[in-house]
């Protein structure tokens, strides 16, 4: 069972060491190369992403217009431009041959309109990014608004059915990739289509031979690029593939540090880093070898198109069909031709992350709710009484674990629930606050059916104090409060005294202001009980569940939680889910659970003289002691 359990957790860790990483990558090689997360339904995405920035179609009309206009007063620089150099070879050539020289007046005007157009394309793209900017928070910001609210109204099963660190990874890392890739790839779309086709226009209107020959570059260019994507990409893959396990591996053998020491497993355990990691080597290697080549290559073929322009430029330039200042604007058209479509990759590479990001929030977003509150906006305060009348419940229908359950409690009594693991004493629970609802039957609360009473206004009747203790990052006072924000120092003070917890909060340097760690590892197990204790003393509900808080602490503090839980069951309504029997031997009735059914019930002593299941249980505790 060890080994078996030690196996499902190495590959839950690497399960989640590999999707944790997914994004990230291994942060090398050109862009475009790294494969990202292919959306199951790109187009269906899209639709919805566009719909979704529906309301900011107005600025996104400006963020083309600005990007374009950016993109056009760069375009048309160097023409400008070729148009100061053919001045200044002009006036050289003259000069040399006796003529007037160079009209200097002119190249100043020739760069003084330059400069308007390169101070006009700056303008334009710093208010299309400014806008692009401005959309893409906004989207950030309402996304995650709209999954703080869902995340409120859904129902219980969909965060007992899921990984935590997936929910906080789409509110995350989905979002920050959605805003981040939509600004960029929009911008960089915009201003790579531009420049393509205002780079073919201008070339064009320079020469259709030269043209020609620059456009005959790209196909050579991208069948390299695509003969290395296709060698790399299997060695980009396996490279994810193996980091992640790799990243699990150590994550596992950090936490279970104790364990692989204790079973002797250390030279196994680094066999088997040394095999993954050698594979990881080898993989990385070749990806970025084979990625490593395409710059070079696309240079050089780039190179060889820049010496074609310059040779059959120079030879048009002699026959005077073109200026000297137009092969030089050729030149960076070519650029401006080429290097948006290499850009292109990285572009596509962005759709699908954003994508994928996208579909996860959405998918998020259109996951089903609880059902809609029905009750009156008017509290509801509740005198202990609880009934539950015919409750059947399975958490799948064709499933049932609870059956015609039938019980009155009265108020103030302390119920206790008993039976062996997967009897139903948590789903119990959770279907009296209503986390599910029954398949059919009532749970009634002071003769209401608490499907008839909101949420919220049902759940301010309940204190609850687990057997997993949460205490957030701030001060003991505040942690206190937790349960009323409302009240005084005075009333936490005598919380936590009932929770006999005051001494120790009093002996800590700073008492009630000591500030909690992140998962308040600086104070013990049971203090920390202690004060979830007097936190739900300070909420002063009426009902009250306690679910095995005292399973994780010694003895003798024990006894202390035991008295503050005394204190705290006094006068209301107490559900004690207990896998310890000596704890709850002093129960007003005591509820034997097995398979969904209350099989037994009564009080510990009823229940021992009865000799059947409860007294079994509570038998076998001491004779599992006893051995």
């Amino acid at each position: 069972m060890i080994e078996e359990g030690h196996k499902v957790a190495k590959e839950k860790n690497r399960s989640m060491a590999g999707t944790g990483r997914r994004r990230q990558g291994p942060g090398n090689g050109p862009p475009g190369m790294i494969p990202g997360e292919k959306p199951k339904d790109f187009k269906g995405t899209i639709r919805k992403l566009l719909a979704y920035l529906k309301k900011y179609h107005v600025q996104l009309g400006f963020v083309v217009v600005f990007a374009a206009l950016s993109a056009v007063f760069s375009i048309y620089g160097p023409k400008v431009l070729s148009k100061a150099i053919t001045e200044l070879f002009t006036g050289l050539v003259s000069k040399y041959s006796g003529g007037g020289g160079i009209d200097f007046d002119n190249i100043f005007g020739i760069i003084g309109t330059l400069l308007i157009l390169y101070l006009a394309s700056l303008a334009f793209g710093m208010i299309q990014g400014w806008i692009m900017s401005g959309i893409t928070q906004k989207t950030g910001y309402d996304l995650r608004q709209r999954i703080s609210e869902k995340i409120h109204v859904m129902p219980m099963r969909y965060f007992e059915s899921n990984a935590v660190g997936d929910v906080l990874s789409r509110i995350t890392n989905d979002v920050d990739t959605l805003t981040q890739s939509l600004g960029q790839s929009v911008t960089q779309l915009i201003l790579s289509l531009t420049n393509i086709i205002g780079a073919i226009v201008m070339m064009l209107s320079i020469s259709p031979l030269m043209t020609l020959i620059a456009i005959i570059m790209l196909p050579i260019s991208i069948g390299f690029l695509a003969l290395i994507m296709k060698f790399s990409q299997k060695h980009f893959y396996r490279q994810q593939e193996f980091l992640g396990k790799v990243n699990g591996q150590v994550e596992e053998d950090v936490t279970g540090h104790a364990i692989v020491k204790l079973f002797n497993h250390e030279d196994a355990s680094i066999k088997e880093f040394e095999e993954t990691n050698d594979i990881l080597y080898k993989s990385a290697w070749k990806s970025q070898f084979l990625s490593g080549l395409m710059m070079p290559i696309i240079n050089f073929v780039s190179n060889m198109g820049y010496v074609a322009v310059a040779i059959i430029g120079g030879v048009l330039a002699f026959q005077r069909v073109i200026t000297v200042g137009d092969i030089q604007a050729f030149i960076v058209y070519v650029r401006n031709f080429t290097q948006p479509i290499t850009m292109m990759a990285q572009v596509i590479n962005q759709l699908q992350s954003m994508a994928a990001s996208a579909e996860r929030v959405f998918a998020f977003l259109d996951e089903e709710e609880e059902t809609p509150d029905v009750g009156s906006e008017e509290g509801f305060e509740s005198t202990g009484c609880v009934e539950f009348n015919n409750v059947h419940f399975g958490y799948q229908e064709d499933k049932i674990i609870i059956n015609d359950l039938t019980q009155r409690i009265a108020p103030g009594s302390t119920v206790a629930i008993v039976g062996p693991t997967g009897a139903g004493k948590t789903t119990l629970v959770k279907l009296l606050m209503r986390f599910y609802d029954v398949n059919s039957g009532a749970i009634l609360v002071d003769g209401q059916d608490i499907r008839t009473i909101r949420r919220a206004n049902l759940r301010k009747n309940f204190g609850m104090v687990l057997q997993d203790t949460w205490l957030f990052k701030g001060t003991i006072m505040e942690n206190i409060k937790y349960g009323r924000p409302d009240a005084t120092d005075e009333e936490v003070k005598e919380a936590a005294k009932a929770a006999h917890v005051h001494r120790f909060i009093k002996a800590l340097p700073d008492g009630y202001g000591m500030m909690l760690s992140e998962d308040a590892d600086n104070i013990s197990a049971g203090q920390k009980q202690l004060l979830t204790i007097a936190r739900a003393i300070l909420a002063d509900s009426p009902i009250l569940i306690l679910d095995e808080a005292t399973s994780s602490v010694d003895t003798r503090t024990e006894g202390f939680i035991q008295k503050a839980m005394d204190n705290l069951k006094n006068g209301r309504t107490s559900f004690v889910i207990a896998h310890r029997l000596s704890t709850i031997r002093n129960a007003d009735v005591i509820l034997v659970m097995d398979h969904g059914d209350v099989i037994e019930q009564g009080t510990h002593e009823d229940l021992l003289a009865a000799g059947g299941f409860y007294a079994d249980l509570y038998n076998s505790q001491f004779d599992v002691i006893s051995a």
